[in-house]
């Protein structure tokens, strides 16, 4: 008998492709996953722009004496409400004074807006929540009694201009000298060759801290220059 022939079984070509649909992989990890999770606009709801708020100074009125209080009981709120990046710095404007008297120089420091206080912050703007919280934490500070400038709107802030004269009287190289003299005045010298001359003011030197002086002698009017603490007002 004659062989017969077994049919050849081919195995069908889809065969691999069906265990293994090219979809699989993109089924399994969408491309979109990750863009869901971390959506682009998610750090700029944690951070909100301030970017339209402008760095300024406003000038705050306090009660006379309470410059310093004020000063560090708004420090210690700030740092406790962490309000650090909206309120950035208090200052109290001083400037140092050279004072003679009885014949002594003593350096002091004095204050040059008695019963008021400068704050460095972001201005204020209408319906913004950190804004009106920074508002309200300098506002209920004791001692403030209001903001310069503040009426229907909000407060003015300094400009430039002032910021650098007041900045540029605290940090002067050289100390304003106070005296109880001007020229005309009589005054007595108190040291020197000419100690216990009675003269007049001719002219003050205020950035030398020189006074000319003239003096009597033997029948004749002398300039004599002296320094501020050799003479006294009479």
């Amino acid at each position: 008998m004659a062989e017969q022939e077994q049919p050849i079984q081919s195995e069908p070509e889809t065969t691999e492709a069906a265990a293994t649909p090219a979809t699989t992989e993109a089924a399994t990890t969408p491309a979109t996953t990750e863009a869901a999770a971390t959506p682009a606009t998610t750090e700029a709801a944690a951070t909100p722009a301030t970017s339209d708020r402008r760095r300024v100074w406003y000038v705050l009125h306090t009660y006379s004496g309470y410059e310093v209080k004020v000063k560090k009981s708004l420090e210690q709120r700030i740092a406790e409400r962490q309000m650090q990046n909206e309120i950035f710095q208090v200052v109290v404007p001083t400037e140092e004074e050279v004072e003679i008297k009885d014949g002594h120089r003593r350096t002091v420091e004095r204050r040059v807006f008695p019963g008021y206080v400068l704050v460095e912050m972001l201005e204020f703007k209408d319906n913004d929540e950190r804004s009106d919280e920074a508002w309200y934490l300098i506002r209920q500070t004791n001692g403030v009694t209001s903001f310069v400038g503040e009426g229907a709107t909000e407060p003015t802030p300094l400009s430039s201009s002032d910021v650098e004269k007041i900045m540029g009287r605290m940090h002067a190289a050289q100390p304003k000298v106070k005296i109880n003299f001007k020229v005309g005045h009589s005054v007595r010298i108190t040291d020197g060759p000419f100690a216990d001359f009675v003269g007049m003011v001719d002219e003050l030197m205020v950035d030398k801290g020189k006074v000319r002086v003239l003096v009597n002698f033997f029948g004749r009017e002398t300039p004599v220059e002296l320094d501020f603490i050799q003479v006294e007002k009479q």
